[in-house]
């Protein structure tokens, strides 16, 4: 498993999972609320997984240049920050539209029915 992960399993866990997911959390909250577009999220996943990559580096003695343990945060980082972005669109068109949309679930909405 370490050889995917680039990490200890431990080490992958605490920093890609908690600290960076939460960071991811933050990041899709953010760019809900304002309106930004999907492919923002993907750009700051990508530089949230570089820094995941660098910290794991720096203070685990992980190597700097490992695709696939890149890859792979980089993969949970995105699902984490695309899943908080579509929560917080979501609640953001009920809550802003109420006459228009009804909620449909915790990622998505639907047009009011006449």
């Amino acid at each position: 498993m370490e050889t995917i992960l680039g990490t200890s399993v431990p080490v992958f866990l605490g920093m890609t999972v908690v600290l960076f997911g939460g960071f991811a959390v933050l990041t899709g909250q953010a760019m809900g609320s304002a309106w930004r577009g999907p492919g923002r999220v993907f750009a700051y996943a990508v530089l949230l997984a570089l820094g995941n990559r660098f910290l794991d580096f720096a203070l685990f003695g992980a190597p700097l240049l490992h695709l696939a343990g890149t890859l792979v945060s980089l993969a949970v980082i995105f699902a984490i920050a695309y899943a908080a972005y579509r929560a917080t669109l979501a609640r953001r068109m009920v809550s802003q539209y109420p006459w228009l949309y009804d909620r449909a679930g915790p990622f998505g909405w639907r047009e009011k029915r006449a």
